[in-house]
């Protein structure tokens, strides 16, 4: 299987498409779908808890928790 390079994927990233992202075979050797959270939308979501089948995950700053009022 041909994998990208890292520059096709921030390329990619930056144009609002979802990657995978692959660790090492001797790790978890497991994928992650990423994508800039700018441009997720709901389609995106349901297809991560659909098709990916684990967390769906963003990192927040400690101000914008506590402007939505998440506890930390």
């Amino acid at each position: 299987m041909a994998l990208n390079t890292i520059d096709e994927l921030i390329e990619d990233i930056r144009q609002g498409k979802m990657v995978i992202l692959m660790d090492d075979e001797d790790r978890e050797n497991e994928g992650d779908l990423i994508m800039a959270a700018e441009c997720v939308r709901t389609e995106d979501i349901n297809f991560m808890v659909k098709h990916a089948r684990g967390l769906v995950c963003m990192p927040m700053t400690r101000e914008r928790c506590e402007r939505l009022g998440l506890p930390l």
